[in-house]
């Protein structure tokens, strides 16, 4: 008997929202593409439903739906980078010009709309492990099927013929595609996921870090700043492509004038990629204004890549004032 009430369509949508909306974005490396991707496959299982049989079948089929979306956006428009990918890095004395288009770079996930844990007993990857900004990059260096196989196999937990399925191959063709895909990705991660290395720093120690930085920051401590630092640390700030790398040339940067516009910052923690990280606001004519939301990235005891997303626009996905 085909399942067809709007009842029933409600609660399967709400079930696995979180699921399929971070399922979109992993596949395309952008909360505003993710958004628009979740709501037509919504609409396109929604107009669908009679064919769906049995509840059981329910989630293959919704994410069988939002992968062909996905693919279908990936053939419109290039792959989503950060600066690191897009050029070599740069001096100080560089100019840093007009920000390359928007279209380009990755954008920050809002930890509130994920779930905990693994998706389901044979994935490889805790879901937040797989919104990690290295995790969601090195997916984008991925053909687009190679990171759909990925995805459904080592994040979702689909068996073969499941993802077979809704890829419209075979499973022995899925099996080649993602041992291809796992080794690109394994090259590109780093030895340990954030959500190991916050869990090996505990909860007090990775706000003391957070908070000691913010803290730095607002009062312009540059040696501060500099001392929570990796010796090999990496800044960028999408959407222009520079990005720097080294304690020393980070240093530097902070002590020249390198075009500040604003007359102070305040910085509000947020959960971002399951990493840590902050909105920046910058005190402009009186009124403090959005800035960025920044994500970090660990190592150890230090902070070893600061991305500054410049899109103001997110803050109100990410619980801050907008």
């Amino acid at each position: 008997m085909a399942i067809t009430t709007e009842e029933t369509f409600e609660r399967l949508a709400e079930t696995h929202r979180r699921g399929i909306h971070a399922h979109c974005y992993r596949m395309l490396g952008s909360l505003h593409d993710a958004e628009d991707a979740y709501q037509e496959a919504m609409l396109r299982a929604w107009r669908s439903l009679p064919r769906l049989r049995e509840d059981a079948a329910a989630r293959a089929w919704l994410y069988r739906i939002a992968t062909n979306v996905c693919l279908n956006a990936i053939a419109r428009r290039p792959r989503r980078v950060l600066p690191a990918d897009y050029g070599p890095a740069w001096s100080v004395a560089d100019h840093p010009g007009e920000a390359a288009e928007e279209s380009l770079w990755l954008e920050p996930y809002p930890d509130a709309d994920l779930d905990s844990g693994y998706a389901a007993p044979d994935a490889r990857y805790e879901q937040r492990e797989a919104v990690e900004l290295a995790f969601v990059a090195a997916l984008q260096h991925l053909p687009a099927q190679q990171r759909a196989v990925l995805i459904l196999r080592d994040v979702l937990g689909f068996s073969a013929a499941e993802s077979a399925v809704s890829l419209e191959t075979s499973s022995a063709a899925v099996n080649s595609a993602l041992q291809r895909a796992r080794r690109t990705v394994e090259e590109r991660l780093p030895e340990r996921s954030q959500q190991a290395t916050l869990r090996a720093l505990g909860d007090e120690r990775s706000r003391e870090l957070l908070y000691g930085y913010l803290d730095a920051w607002e009062r312009k401590d540059i040696p501060a700043i500099v001392s929570l630092l990796t010796e090999d640390v990496i800044g960028d700030m999408p959407p222009w492509p520079m990005w720097f790398q080294g304690r020393a040339t980070i240093e530097e940067l902070l002590r020249s004038d390198h075009g500040e516009c604003y007359e102070a910052w305040r910085y509000v923690p947020v959960g971002a990629n399951g990493q840590l990280a902050f909105a920046a606001y910058g005190l402009k004519d009186g009124r403090f204004e959005p800035a960025s939301i920044t994500v970090l990235t660990v190592r150890d005891d230090l902070i070893s890549v600061g991305t500054a997303f410049v899109l103001p626009a997110l803050f109100s996905r990410f619980g801050v004032p907008a």
